[in-house]
């Protein structure tokens, strides 16, 4: 059996306080390098001659790391979140290692590969440690914490690519961060031991066909990335393969009842996707939107995503202290109906009629709901999760976050790809699927109650 630490009144409590810090930290060496790559690849590829591979690069990460999320799913369940997290972090560093390294361009995308297999892994296992370690009416606050842990990344994380890159060389964005990486996990380690060790259990049932399943829809979903990338006749050839292989293995991937909505832990999972992939097909758009209808400079237009993420952070540090509400409904509707409602704002922006004002302010409110919607999402997934369940959901939760984001992404590019230049229809468009992703999610919201269980 797994035990709990004695209850705690505060996160940063002296029980909790080096599990806090150290997991906060590796939340945020994870934002750091999703956010940073993305800066410093252009320079990579030509740096090593690697153009044609360049998706691949990012693709065979985002595939390692769904099947990573079953795998460490599975192991969190059967052992504990102890080994899954070390071998995430041992992982995550040695992929660092390699591409930071690399000489060829082939060489790098293994180094992702193996890094996106590691934070797959690492990712899982926090969500188990918040579930084991922390009572729960603490949950709340350590999410906020660690969707806090995104907010500095994603402000800075870029800039400090950029000069990475320029003064010190690209390959430094890579090795740099395996120095903190350590430190962090040791301080999670030191709360790790306080926690009694549950009984050994082999694999569930079923457990290698989900394997199997995860690699499936890894694969389908960087065929999908691959394809949203392209033009033409290739381009739909390959975004139907890779939706047909998604709507094949995604399923069996999450909960059962996924599909139809059904009450408690499938809608959960649901809406964490429909949340993430509102948000982010709303994130992509933006910035192209402002520069080409707008005028905006790339850095005007990148500082209204940094209202987007300020708000997020003050949306997760307000869920956490505000008192429970009467139905576990409450915060994820409000949350994306907010989403919904500001990225139907930012739609109007399309039009230079309206003032691009109106636009950042709905930006802000959609970050708002953001914040409400995700913490608590991810409070009910452990709330609705039996003790040797918490790895399987957790990772169905984060699966849907990232199934769903790269499907929209890959939607959103190939529709801006279609035409020579994006007009104003093709950008209500895009918007318009963000908005209606935040609808859905809002109406579906009060399904997260779990049904009456029926007396025999």
């Amino acid at each position: 059996m797994t035990a709990t630490l004695a209850p705690a009144a505060r996160l940063y409590d002296p029980r909790l306080r080096a599990m806090t810090v150290g997991s906060v930290a590796l939340v945020s060496l994870l934002a750091f390098e999703a956010l940073a790559v993305g800066t410093a690849m252009p320079t990579v590829a030509r740096a090593l001659d690697g153009l044609g591979l360049y998706a691949l690069a990012f693709g065979g990460s985002f595939a390692a790391g769904v099947l990573a999320m079953v795998l460490s799913g599975i192991w969190c369940d059967a052992r504990g979140p102890r080994a899954p997290m070390w071998g995430g972090v041992g992982l995550f560093v040695v992929g660092l290692l390699v591409a930071g390294s690399a000489d060829a361009m082939g060489t790098l995308v293994v180094g992702r590969a193996v890094q996106g297999f590691g934070s797959g892994l690492l990712s899982v296992a926090l969500y188990v440690v918040v579930g084991q370690a922390y009572p729960e009416q603490l949950r709340r606050r350590v999410f906020a914490a660690f969707a806090a842990a995104w907010v500095i990344p994603s402000l800075v994380g870029p800039a400090v690519a950029g000069l990475i890159v320029e003064h010190l060389g690209w390959r430094w964005v890579f090795l740099a961060v395996p120095v903190v990486a350590l430190p962090a996990v040791l301080l999670v380690e030191s709360g790790l031991r306080t926690l009694a060790r549950p009984t050994p259990a082999g694999p569930p049932a079923g457990a290698a066909a989900r394997i199997g399943w995860a690699a499936g829809a890894g694969v389908s979903a960087a065929l999908l990335h691959h394809g949203g990338q392209q033009r033409g006749v290739p381009a739909v050839i390959l975004v139907v393969v890779a939706l047909t292989g998604l709507g094949v293995c995604a399923p069996r991937l999450l909960p059962a009842g996924f599909l139809r909505a059904a009450r408690g832990l499938p809608t959960v999972v649901g809406l964490r996707g429909l949340a993430a992939a509102a948000f982010a097909g709303a994130e992509v758009v933006i910035p192209l939107m402002l520069s080409r209808q707008r005028g905006f400079s790339p850095t005007a237009a990148g500082l209204v995503l940094t209202v987007g993420a300020l708000s997020w952070s003050v949306g997760s540090w307000l869920q956490g202290r505000l008192p429970p509400p009467r139905s576990s409904a409450t915060l994820p509707r409000l949350g994306l109906a907010c989403v919904a409602a500001g990225t139907a704002t930012v739609t109007l922006a399309v039009w230079p009629a309206v003032p691009v004002a109106v636009g950042v302010a709905g930006w802000a409110v959609a970050g708002l709901g953001m914040g409400l919607a995700y913490p608590s999402l991810s409070v009910l997934t452990l709330a609705l999760s039996a003790p040797d369940e918490q790895g399987r959901n957790s990772s169905s939760l984060q699966l849907a976050d990232s199934l769903f984001t790269a499907t929209v992404l890959a939607l959103t590019g190939a529709v801006l790809a279609a035409g020579t230049t994006p007009g104003p229809a093709g950008y209500a468009g895009t918007l318009a699927v963000a908005v209606g992703c935040a609808l859905l999610g809002a109406v579906l919201a009060g399904r997260v109650v779990p049904g009456r269980v029926r007396a025999a």
